[in-house]
């Protein structure tokens, strides 16, 4: 028995390790998004500084979490075999809950998802308690609800609060800077980043600080007592060494800011998150050596009373998981899907949009524009004209457009508001004993600056206003999943015993493999995808490169899709065909990354090539055109075997298959044409779409026969149609690419024509 728990503290401390990778994977968007996205440094020095800072927080970390002995549940009251299984649940379902999160890209907070999880464990064990021992105490004695109740009111404290500070600080810096505040730093550059930095020096040692090892009460207590001298000190000594900087470097003063923020939002996250992830195996240890040293009493007869003390952490231990969140940091891809997703919602310019619109953002959106327009009409038209003034995009767009691929999605001054005022919320958090994650801070601080900073505009706030909806939600749907899944598998471990246990933890494994190899295949994808835009000018040459890259992706989508669709509509195989479907959104959402992506291409198009603009233009316009009609080939498909509607007729799969070989063999002369760039062929190619058309005319003409003789019914006739007239449609399209081809490529001196023959067979 003995040998089964030292297996679980094993088991602990290696779920520890995975727990620390994904935990960082998600943690990481906190202290990365400003400097990413604002590009205070490239990225491995941003890297190197975070690094420090995770190395140096886990020095100041404040031991083992007290939340994971007692802060959700009364240890006193469970046994010790009771204690270690509650123990395993937490960190086998906090391990697959927050690598799912990192899978999506989401950002969640580590630290609601291990309360929520120790707490849904604990209920389950304390359900199980009340049921079958007549000697069980009542439901409420064994859980501390209470804390629960405190992280529920801190999620909703800190989205509000953070979200308001970060719009009210946001759009203040923007009316003093505006978006060329270059200019303007030497007159108060140094005044707002002395104290911005002395707020962050505050946050470091009131965050920090407190707690740490190595400094005593005694040292701790002069801190606090003396916060506001440490504030104005540090607030003249770095205003001093700011306006230094600013007379005799040409070094960028927000970019010190944003890069000391990220340190200290990093040496945060390492002190106070760093035992969300190995708080609950340190538990699991002191337990077994509380079990050990017991004097002989069995497993099930031991209760924890012992786990209500302070039980410190070795430093070394500390220093060993800041050694694995740091590897994490510069090796983790998943952190990069989550840092990628805050960027997103915060840049500056509009384009291709993650998330799509709801019925609340878009009433949300509509109702805030209409207070916007109700409060402007009614200020002074001077504040009105000054204000817009400050708020000028063009500085920013212009140099967006002057360094193209290494343009920022934001600028300095975002960033470093985002960090200064994180941390200041943080510290006041801190002070006040409330409960704010740093995660929901960081976040909605973010967000809020983004808000102010005209970052959601009319083209874009629907779409970022759900992105934090979704965000948020998820937030609130952690809690819920970590309770619930949790409370699940400490249901099974113990009732099922050690064979529930480790067939729990194979399926984990598994299910952690495969999700590793689908994200990283996801992020393969998008990494190829993303190639076929290059950075810098682009020439005639690198436009067609590009359209060649697009067709040959696109088209050889679209050709793999309708065979498998119409392979299972023959076999009324439903399988086959919701994997068509999804595919088919899969470059559904590509072609319109390309569609909105579009602006930048041209952006970086030369001025005497403006018509290999037009034809880029073009051709991703058709191609969004043909994906569209591509989809309306799948979905009624699907539809009409999911609703067990009668088969086609074999006449009829034979007669959509042959006019889909046809189209086929079109499309891969289209894209040869396109790579050969010879003009004889492409004008015989041209040619060659009138016997597909018409073959569509025969093969209409054969149903519409089939409708008279009454062969066929209703649902039968219209999908057949309805197919006929989409394939009609990706043909002409086709027929299309190579036209623009012919007049912009390769005779962009000529006269358009349209062929009249072919007006005639459509």
């Amino acid at each position: 028995m003995e040998a089964f728990y030292i297996g679980i503290v094993v088991v602990l401390f290696l779920l520890a390790i995975s727990d620390l990778v994904v935990g960082v994977s998600n943690d990481a968007v906190n202290f990365l998004n400003s400097a990413v996205g604002a590009k205070a440094a490239t990225f491995r020095t941003i890297l190197i500084v975070a690094a420090l800072g995770i190395v140096f927080g886990c020095t100041f970390s404040s031991g083992m979490m007290e939340v994971a002995r007692k802060g959700v549940f009364h240890p006193e009251h469970f046994y010790f075999s009771e204690i270690m299984l509650l123990f395993l649940a937490v960190m086998v379902t906090d391990v697959i809950l927050l690598d799912s999160f990192n899978t999506l890209g989401m950002p969640t907070s580590t630290t609601v998802s291990i309360v929520f999880e120790l707490l849904g464990a604990a209920v389950a064990l304390s359900v199980i308690k009340v049921y079958t021992d007549p000697n069980a105490l009542s439901l409420g004695e064994y859980i501390n609800s209470g804390k629960a109740l405190a992280i529920i009111s801190g999620i909703l404290l800190s989205v509000v609060v953070a979200f308001t500070v970060g719009v009210v600080t946001q759009y203040l810096s923007r009316m003093l800077f505006s978006f060329d505040y270059e200019r303007k730093l030497k007159y108060f550059g140094s005044l707002w980043g002395g104290l911005s930095i002395a707020a962050i020096t505050y946050f470091i040692l009131v965050k920090g600080a407190k707690g740490a090892s190595f400094i005593s009460a005694s040292m701790q207590e002069q801190i606090d007592n003396n916060a506001l001298t440490i504030i104005a000190a540090s607030f003249a000594g770095w205003t001093i060494i700011l306006q230094l900087i600013s007379w005799f470097t040409k070094i960028d003063v927000f970019k010190l800011i944003v890069l000391v923020g990220t340190f200290a939002l990093a040496m945060a996250f390492a002190s106070n998150d760093l035992v969300n992830f190995i708080g609950v195996p340190l538990a699991g240890l002191s337990s077994y050596e509380l079990f050990k040293s017991n004097g002989g009493h069995g497993p099930d007869a031991f209760f924890m009373s012992g786990l209500a003390g302070q039980v410190p952490t070795p430093t070394a231990l500390l220093l060993l998981a800041g050694v694995v969140m740091t590897v994490t940091l510069w090796t983790s891809k998943k952190a990069r899907s989550v840092i990628k997703t805050s960027v997103d919602l915060g840049r500056q310019y509009d384009g291709a949009e993650r998330f799509n619109s709801y019925a609340v953002s878009r009433t949300l959106v509509r109702n805030f524009s209409k207070m916007a327009l109700f409060v402007n009409d009614r200020m002074p038209k001077s504040w009105n004209r000054w204000v817009e003034k400050q708020f000028d995009e063009r500085p920013f767009t212009a140099k967006q457009a002057h360094l193209g691929a290494d343009a920022p999605a934001f600028d300095m001054i975002r960033a470093a508001v985002t960090l200064v005022v994180a941390s200041i919320v943080i510290s006041l958090g801190t002070a006040l004993k409330l409960p704010l994650s740093t995660t929901y801070v960081t976040f909605m601080v973010f967000m809020g600056a983004s808000l102010a900073d005209g970052a959601w505009g009319r083209e874009s706030a629907v779409y970022r206003v759900s992105g934090v909806l979704s965000v948020i939600g998820g937030w609130f749907f952690t809690a819920f999943s970590a309770f619930t899944i949790s409370f699940i598998i400490a249901g099974i471990f113990y009732f099922g015993g050690p064979v529930a246990i480790v067939l729990t933890l194979i399926v984990s494994g598994i299910f952690l493999y495969r999700s590793h190899r689908y994200h990283g295949k996801k992020v393969e994808e998008e990494a190829e995808f993303e190639k076929a835009v290059v950075g810098g000018v682009l020439s005639k040459t690198e436009v067609l490169d590009m359209s060649i890259k697009h067709l040959s992706h696109i088209l050889g989508g679209v050709n793999v899709v309708i065979e498998e669709t119409l392979k299972g509509l023959d076999k009324e195989d439903l399988k086959r065909l919701n994997a068509a479907g999804k595919k088919m959104r899969k470059l559904q959402k590509q072609a319109t990354q390309l569609k909105y992506n579009a602006n930048k291409a041209l952006d970086k198009i030369e001025m005497d090539e403006i018509e290999a603009g037009h034809f880029y233009i073009l051709v991703v316009e058709y191609l969004w055109e043909m994906t569209q009609h591509a989809a309306n080939i799948v979905r009624p498909s699907l539809d009409h075997i999911d609703n067990n509607h009668k088969p086609m007729l074999s006449v009829q799969i034979n007669e959509l298959k042959a006019i889909n070989n046809k189209l086929n063999a079109y499309i891969e002369k289209t894209t040869k044409v396109f790579e050969k760039q010879n003009g004889e062929e492409a004008t015989r190619l041209y040619e060659e779409i009138t016997p597909v058309v018409r073959l569509i005319r025969s093969v209409r003409k054969k149903q519409i026969k089939r409708i008279k003789e009454h062969t066929i019914g209703t649902r039968n006739s219209v999908l057949f149609l309805n197919h006929l007239s989409e394939l009609r449609n990706l043909a002409l399209f086709s027929n299309r690419l190579v036209k623009v081809y012919l007049d912009m490529i390769i005779n962009p001196e000529g006269e358009e024509a349209v062929d009249p023959e072919l007006e005639a067979l459509t």
